[in-house]
């Protein structure tokens, strides 16, 4: 009698174990290129010191595209992942759909509130509520070039768009390309809004990719925008459409083409390939003043099951926590989104890129990047990198392509 009570305790004991089988997280992401999966790795194996089961669902596309439609069509089925790599307003549009879940309690305990900028902290929060965690800092509006190439041919990096025409016009005389770009919608945004922050300013960047104001995205100094983006068209290889972005990295890395116009996580490919700042590779903001931010975070779907919610609030705690923010942005390219890391081990880049937000925040010329989510909701953004795409492609005037942005916009309302 004895051993069949055992056995059936024995048997509830695993039962039980089985539904409840400690922390769990199925994460969606876009982190599939070398760097970049060299950091997520980071995160998994923290989650696993800590107890925690992961399932890896990475979906490749890196302005994360394909991430989203597969998202989409998880939450459709009532199949929602335990946290999701999200960021800017598209957060509170899921959060608006009802569907995001309440991490306020880590969030608290973790003191959140006062390691991280205020800018930063309001994308991670809902009606007041925590509803994602904030991994990294990137800068969008940088400028990468092969070292070498640059040296062997007498030219500087460049700190004017006329001196980047004059150096891109000088290496394609020595059969070199002078930018490597992948014809890609989001990789066409990415380039226009770091040309746009020069031309047009921090406040004229502004009121055209934040505020949407009519007159400005229909400015002379907008023509002027385009006019430089039909330039920079004639500085790409035949071969640039639908390349990747870390493609076209790897083409400044072994030295077949001069510069990229890239955000830090060119620099993560740079260092996961063996290459150091300042000696293989130079960094530079693109010319103009002004910082355009992009902060990768993880928003936390509602879910069942106690493991799932345990493992969400396992992994928030950990993305914030000041061992990953340091390991992780030092694989990353980017910077921590917390104040109070330590920037001992980063490299020149991340220092500069520290400090000129730190500049940038105090001038009033810290801006969210339009390009990659931060400034607008999806239809404007969308709106807006339409038209960029087809002028980039096509033999559309500057003066078309203004009016075309204007009525575009005003269309995504």
């Amino acid at each position: 009698m004895t051993k069949s009570v055992l056995a059936v305790s024995a048997l509830a004991l695993c039962v039980a174990g089985a539904a409840h089988a400690g922390p769990e997280a199925e994460v969606l992401h876009w982190w599939t290129s070398g760097g970049e999966a060299k950091s997520v790795a980071v995160l998994q194996e923290e989650f696993a010191a800590n107890g925690g089961t992961w399932t890896d669902m990475p979906v490749a596309g890196g302005g994360g595209d394909a991430a989203m439609q597969a998202l989409r069509a998880r939450v459709l089925s009532g199949n929602a992942p335990t946290a999701v790599q999200l960021k800017g307003p598209a957060i509170q549009e899921w959060y608006e759909e009802g569907v995001l879940a309440d991490i306020t309690a880590v969030a608290e305990a973790e003191g959140w509130a006062d390691v991280l900028p205020a800018s930063i902290a309001g994308h991670m929060q809902c009606d007041g509520t925590w509803c994602a965690a904030p991994v990294n800092v990137h800068r969008v509006d940088w400028i990468w070039a092969n070292a070498d190439v640059l040296e062997a041919n007498g030219i500087a990096m460049p700190t004017t768009w006329e001196e980047f025409n004059a150096a891109a016009a000088q290496l394609q005389e020595a059969g070199i390309i002078p930018l490597a770009h992948g014809g890609q919608a989001w990789q066409d945004a990415t380039v226009f809004e770091a040309v746009a922050l020069g031309i047009l300013g921090a406040d004229g960047f502004r009121k055209a990719f934040v505020e949407l104001d009519e007159e400005t995205l229909t400015s002379p100094e907008m023509v002027a925008v385009f006019d430089q983006m039909r330039t920079m068209r004639g500085f790409v290889d035949p071969n640039f459409p639908g390349r990747d972005w870390n493609l076209a990295t790897a083409m400044v890395m072994n030295g077949e083409a001069a510069f990229q116009i890239m955000g830090d996580w060119a620099k993560g490919e740079f260092l996961a390939a063996g290459k150091t700042p300042g000696e293989d590779f130079l960094c530079a903001s693109t010319p103009g003043e002004g910082f355009l931010y992009n902060v990768d975070s993880f928003a936390m779907f509602a879910v069942d099951g106690e493991d799932k919610q345990e493992g969400q609030a396992l992994l928030a705690e950990l993305i914030v926590g000041e061992n990953f923010q340091e390991v992780f942005n030092l694989n990353k390219g980017s910077i921590p989104a917390r104040t109070d890391v330590a920037l001992d081990a980063f490299d020149s880049c991340a220092l500069l890129s520290a400090a000129d937000m730190s500049a940038s925040s105090e001038s009033g010329s810290l801006l969210p990047s339009y390009a990659h989510g931060m400034a607008l909701r999806g239809a404007q953004s969308g709106a807006i990198t339409d038209v960029v795409t087809q002028h980039f492609n096509s033999d559309m005037s500057s003066e078309e392509a203004v009016q075309q942005l204007a009525a575009a916009v005003a269309n995504s309302l």
